[in-house]
């Protein structure tokens, strides 16, 4: 058993100022639970209090080891501070402690008691002892123990304090808006770099076919912490109490081993499940604010996606009916109802596109406050989708908020809900049962009409004004610009915030050309849809292209994984070019990006519409205008292949 094994980076604090022996068992039993070590940390401290009161536990030489055997203790650990100044801690030599250890100990044995004893052995060295007063940092620190017991110990190999866990060491959880490619990429890289540093991983995917491969509890309970790599929220509360660090979920494609790093070495804290830190807990407590918001509307983007892909491509089928009839479309607001299998399509269709906008407003509001938060997000949602105000509370002759008043209904919603379950921390703990039940429920939704009633009239104005800003641009043919813009955003950052922004826009549009019967507002929406889309197929193909053309610039590993793309590609799944890009991005990024420009941009001008939000060519059938998109695709991918192959310098060492 060494030293080194129990005691994490972490849990060490140098050159502290404590004012008594109180201040010192405070800061020590801080650093563990900071580690992870702890069940119950007011139930180890008094342990630790109750071996105390039977007498100093100060060594001598400046150094004291308080410590108890407690249930409280998940695994033996060591915490540690120096104290330059020294504190009273009732040494029989009276003099002051600079060099505090605290042992955490399980019931089951004596480890407490091994551990004391060999740091005993380690300390009766002055020199030894010195130096680790004078360490100005953690990693220093453990250093010279390290050094110290492979000169005391020689015929110890290092390895584990106890027992080997069950189970897996470190834990993740992969989760992107779409549930298609970042979530298993990342989840492939993180058990990849496992195997690489001798590491057992275990991945969780949160994925648009539901969540896969599901951690137990055993598991959890079992591992060194938990990865949440993640671009939406996930179900946090069971990992109360393990180390856990939370980024994005490209950090788990591009930094998979830095990020199981942060968790073998303990540099991330202690995930803590109480509702009143649910604003921070749900990022894990190291996201910026902007990262918040982004993982926020992403989970509403995610949920509301199904009833975008299945009711759009219904109603797109309805229009096929009836222009399979001979109805035509201009002009004709009954188009798509004509037809009675149409209609029926239409409808359907229709209704699960109503569901949208409450979808999405409502698990952006339960992201940021949890459960609580659906009601006054779907009722928002609705709301918004209405237009119902103070003056027309029915929404007889509203003007619909649309796409951004559900935006707002989400957000404002959410956080009123957060400061509603403040305001009710105050309440008699007798009214716990009925606050999510009937409190939270009532004040929610009384605020969320109100809000939304008063907000509704804004967004009614600023919706009608984008409606005629994107009429005004198709007629004055500057819809083109448009459309080389959104393409270029699709491929800049290939599923991140640019690519999201960019899609998040055109499927708003979707819901806009649902909710108006003016047929040139519909044509520009599905226009928008069809320059996105496209900009989103570029990439992969491009480099697909490129990898099969121009075999000289690329590995054989990238020639190999390059015929993947052609499949990515043509299903408008972006990220298969990510790996390209991460290893050259100063050459494959504005390739793409130009060469997804074009695409978007001759969509534009051929006057391509889509109706359906994915699928690729798959969903060629809602295409308007199939074979001039086609060609759009053609030329834009062929434009990135040229870029990447003058960028590209060829590869000497390439076996023919």
């Amino acid at each position: 058993m060494r030293i080194t094994d129990l005691l994490k980076k972490n849990g060490i604090a140098l050159n502290l100022n404590v004012s008594d022996k109180s201040a010192a068992i405070n800061e020590l039993v801080s650093l563990h639970e900071k580690c992870g070590n702890l069940k119950d940390t007011v139930a180890f401290k008094e342990g630790i209090l109750k071996r105390e009161e039977l007498g100093t536990t100060a060594v001598g030489m400046e150094v004291a080891i308080p410590h108890a055997k407690s249930e409280a203790v998940k695994a033996p650990a060591l915490t540690a501070i120096t104290v330059p100044n020294g504190v009273d801690y009732g040494a029989a030599d009276q003099k002051p402690c600079k060099l505090i250890f605290m042992i955490a100990a399980t019931t089951d044995g004596d480890v407490h008691l091994e551990v004391l004893a060999r740091l005993m052995q380690l300390l009766m060295d002055e020199e030894f002892t010195a130096k680790l007063k004078t360490a100005k940092t953690a990693d220093e620190f453990l250093s010279i123990i390290d050094a110290k017991e492979t000169e005391k110990f020689p015929e110890e190999a290092k390895s584990s304090v106890v027992p080997a866990k069950k189970g897996y060491r470190v834990l993740a959880v992969t989760a992107c808006p779409t549930g298609i490619a970042h979530t298993y990429m990342a989840a492939e890289a993180l058990v990849k770099a496992g195997e690489k540093m001798g590491i057992t991983v275990k991945v969780e995917t949160n994925g648009s076919g539901g969540t896969k491969n599901v951690l137990t509890a055993e598991e959890i309970s079992n591992c060194d912490g938990i990865i949440i790599a993640a671009d939406k929220s996930v179900e946090m509360a069971r990992f109360d109490g393990k180390q856990l660090y939370s980024t994005k979920v490209s950090d788990g494609i591009n930094k998979p081993e830095e990020l199981i790093k942060k968790i073998i070495d303990g540099q991330a804290s202690v995930y803590h499940a109480d509702h009143k830190e649910k604003a921070e807990s749900q990022s894990g407590g190291n996201d910026s604010i902007g990262r918040q918001l982004y993982k926020h509307l992403m989970n509403g983007v995610s949920h509301m996606l199904p009833f975008v892909v299945a009711g759009g491509i219904f109603i797109a089928i309805a229009f096929l009916i009836d222009t399979a009839s001979g109805v035509q479309a201009a002009g004709n607001s009954a188009f798509g109802t004509v037809n009675p299998v149409a209609a029926w399509f239409k409808t359907i269709g229709g209704y699960t596109f109503n569901f949208m906008l409450p979808i999405l407003a409502g698990f952006i509001a339960r992201s940021i406050a949890d459960r609580p938060g659906l009601l006054v997000g779907f009722v928002g949602g609705f709301l918004a989708s209405n237009g119902a105000t103070f003056a027309d509370p029915g929404a007889a002759s509203a003007i619909p908020s649309g796409f951004l008043g559900a935006l707002f209904a989400g957000f404002a919603g959410g956080y009123l809900m957060l400061a509603i379950e403040k305001l009710c921390d105050k309440l008699p703990d007798a009214l716990e049962g009925i606050k999510p039940v009937l409190i939270y429920p009532l004040a929610g939704l009384g605020m969320v009409g109100i809000m939304m009633c008063a907000i509704n009239p804004i967004m009614g104005i600023v919706n009608n004004g984008l409606n005629s800003g994107l009429t005004w641009l198709s007629v004055n043919n500057l819809g083109i610009l448009l459309g080389c813009i959104l393409g270029a955003m699709m491929s800049i950052d290939m599923g991140g915030p640019f690519n999201k922004a960019a899609y998040v826009f055109g499927t708003g549009m979707l819901t806009t050309a649902a909710a108006t019967t003016d047929v040139a507002v519909q044509n520009v929406c599905y226009q928008v849809m069809a320059s996105v889309m496209i900009g989103g197929m570029v990439p992969p193909l491009a480099i697909a292209l490129s990898t099969t053309f121009f075999k000289n610039r690329w590995t054989a590993e990238e020639r190999k994984n390059g015929v993947v793309n052609y499949v990515m590609g043509l299903s408008f799944i972006t990220e298969g070019a990510i790996p390209y890009a991460a290893s050259s991005p100063l050459k494959v990024i504005p390739s793409c990006a130009v060469g997804a420009a074009v695409a978007g941009g001759l969509s534009w001008l051929f006057g391509c519409t889509l109706m359906a939000p994915h699928g690729g060519v798959f969903v060629v059938a809602t295409i308007g205008n199939p074979l001039l998109y086609l060609l759009a695709l053609a030329i834009g991918s062929v434009v990135g292949m040229i870029l990447l192959t003058i960028m590209k310098r060829p590869i000497d060492s390439v076996k023919k």
